[in-house]
């Protein structure tokens, strides 16, 4: 049976109806320049903004993944977090806040000080060896994503045999076993896409991560928004890549494979959510009418 709820901090979050994750960079290079703020005005704005359009998750990252970008030291990327937690413990305290970090350091610094409530780590551990250790202390969610090569092979792509979805079908239950066996009770399951992969290989993984991770059991995150492979695909740029986003978005949604759709858009994740769960309710989950849309 699917896990349906989060614990936040003792309280329970209901993942039962996909819930979109507003993100908000505070990077000065953030691939999309509409995801970065500064100062607090820009804060308050944006985090209304997303609890009006109907996001109910945000994920904070003081470190750019972009292509191209040079990683901040931990003190740095501290500085450009500690006013936004600082911001969102004040302003916002009951709104779940997933912190996007590699570093262990981090991760351990925005729970206990600021009361973090996710951590959302695109290494898969990888980035800093304890990281895992870290987590199983701390007790708070862990967004697992795939990425082979670490830091240095994020955007390095790979030729996975016999094929992608094998792969980090293989990656998922190898680090999921080590999870729990630190004590790591939440694991949120993120695949990764755009990270080390060829674009052929992110449409062939969202195409098939229903069949591929259904059996873990474990809620899924997909994060599709404004990359490349959606951009580059419809020879546009990440500012004209929020209809081929929504898209892809409603494609996991279909699949069952998107618990969690972390976007830069919310409104339109949101409206995408509305639609397919009304498809849901007037098909039934299990009739082969609605199960023939997404196989």
């Amino acid at each position: 049976m699917k896990q349906t709820t989060l614990n936040l901090h003792g309280r329970l979050f209901d993942l039962s109806t996909p819930q979109v994750m507003g993100i908000v960079n505070v990077t000065p290079d953030s691939f999309y320049a509409g995801s970065r703020r500064h100062g607090e005005e820009s804060f308050r704005q944006r985090v209304e903004e997303i609890i009006e359009q109907g996001g109910s998750m945000i994920d904070v990252g003081g470190c750019s993944t972009r292509p191209g970008a040079s990683l901040p030291s931990e003190e740095e990327e501290k500085e450009r977090l500690r006013p936004f937690l600082a911001f969102m413990q004040r302003e916002y305290p009951t709104l779940p806040l997933s912190v996007d970090t590699f570093r262990a350091g981090i991760a351990a610094w925005a729970v206990e000080v600021y009361g973090a409530d996710i951590i959302n780590d695109i290494t898969g551990g990888a980035g800093d060896p304890n990281m895992f250790c870290t987590m199983a202390r701390l007790g708070v969610p862990y967004i697992l994503m795939h990425m082979e090569g670490g830091l240095e092979g994020m955007h390095h792509e790979v030729d996975y045999k016999p094929n992608v979805e094998t792969a980090v079908l293989d990656f998922f239950i190898q680090k999921v076993a080590t999870l729990r066996e630190l004590g790591v009770k939440d694991i949120i399951l993120d695949p990764g896409y755009g990270f080390s992969k060829h674009t052929a290989d992110n449409f062939r993984l969202l195409g098939q991560s229903g069949k591929a991770f259904h059996s873990l059991g474990l809620p899924i995150l997909t994060g599709y928004s404004r990359k490349r492979t959606v951009w580059q695909t419809l020879n546009t740029s990440p500012d004209e890549a929020l209809n081929g986003t929504t898209v892809l978005n409603t494609v996991a949604l279909l699949q069952g494979t998107a618990d969690i759709l972390r976007v830069h858009d919310v409104k339109e994740a949101v409206e995408a959510v509305k639609l397919v769960q009304a498809l849901r309710a007037a098909l039934g989950e299990s009739s082969q009418d609605f199960n023939s849309i997404y196989q």
